[in-house]
């Protein structure tokens, strides 16, 4: 086993490209060693890869938990899925933007890499911001709430990042910095050198979990009391998670040089800003009308409001 200062060492990027594809993995305090996940299986002799399996099921279940549940926001199926047509692309298109951005130099020399999306390269705020502009054109067309439509189409942006991540586990990547710390991750090379890091990807997958399983309990309650309530929610909670899992990670996208890691520095302003709006909204009165799912129940003809306690 190499020391942490010899793995701060060998964890430059000559070693990351040797470790991630053909490393063996272990976590020493669940006792399980060992273990070598493909990246891939091949099918009709093309390889598919793990990474897009699991992001693509992750944004399926996603889709199907917000449908399902829609009609408690006030929001047809329906219009959920037209809006998910519109929003998969973009999202995907989105992300690869913004990863390259903040990359231009691998890209400088090799402009026809840049659509090479399934070389990998996407990230996470970027398929948000084009899930937000997707959310914005199809609500101005139905004439829908923004805050509403946002408020039913995080649980399934949870749902996706908490199963998406496992794409990182099948990859050997977005993994921290060398640590002893209890719950740490073994990554043992061909050569059999193992170094222990932060299990970053766990890590964040875990904290969303968590954060889905709080808006879930927290919803059946009844403690949503306006639009956006819950979408301030979830930035406050995915903002502390990243702001913090981001500072341990090997492998973040900078702002130039200056050594702010991009994400991260997202992650504190939208944690100062969405709590700012949530105590802003806590001292003022919220009408139950003014909900949009009451004021859609109050519109909707006596036929639709049948299928809704059905449904329910």
């Amino acid at each position: 086993m190499l020391s942490i200062t010899t793995g701060l060492v060998a964890l430059e990027e000559e070693f990351i490209q040797t470790i991630q594809r053909e490393s063996e993995i272990s976590f020493p305090f669940l006792g399980i060693f060992g273990l070598n996940p493909p990246a891939y299986f091949t099918l009709f002799g093309h390889k598919i890869y793990f990474y897009g399996v699991l992001i693509a099921l992750g944004f399926l279940l996603g889709i199907l938990y917000c449908a399902r549940h829609s009609r408690s926001f006030g929001i047809k199926a329906d219009d959920f899925y037209d809006m998910v047509i519109l929003l998969i692309p973009l999202s995907i298109l989105c992300a690869r933007i913004y990863y390259v951005l903040f990359r231009l130099d691998e890209f400088v020399g090799r402009p026809a890499s840049v659509f090479a999306v399934w070389e990998g390269g996407i990230a996470i705020y970027g398929g948000i911001i084009g899930g937000i502009l997707a959310i914005l054109l199809v609500c101005r067309h139905k004439k829908i709430p923004v805050p509403a439509m946002l408020d039913v189409t995080v649980y399934g942006l949870l749902i996706g990042q908490i199963i998406g991540r496992w794409g990182n586990f099948m990859n050997r990547e977005a993994f921290g910095a060398p640590t002893e710390i209890f719950c740490r991750m073994g990554l043992t090379d061909p050569s059999g050198n193992t170094i222990y890091v932060h299990p970053t990807f766990l890590y964040e997958s875990l904290w969303n979990l968590v954060g889905l399983l709080f808006l879930v309990i927290w919803g059946k309650k009844g403690k949503r009391k306006y639009d956006g309530q819950t979408t301030l929610l979830y930035f406050l909670w995915y903002g502390l998670g990243r702001a913090w899992i981001e500072g341990l990670r090997t492998d973040s996208l900078y702002i130039g040089h200056t050594g702010i890691r991009v994400s991260q520095a997202l992650s504190i302003v939208l944690v100062i800003i969405s709590g700012a709006l949530l105590l802003i909204q806590r001292g003022k009165a919220h009408p139950a009308e003014k909900l949009y799912v009451n004021r859609a129940a109050a519109e909707e003809p006596a036929g639709g409001k049948e299928e809704k306690q059905e449904e329910s």
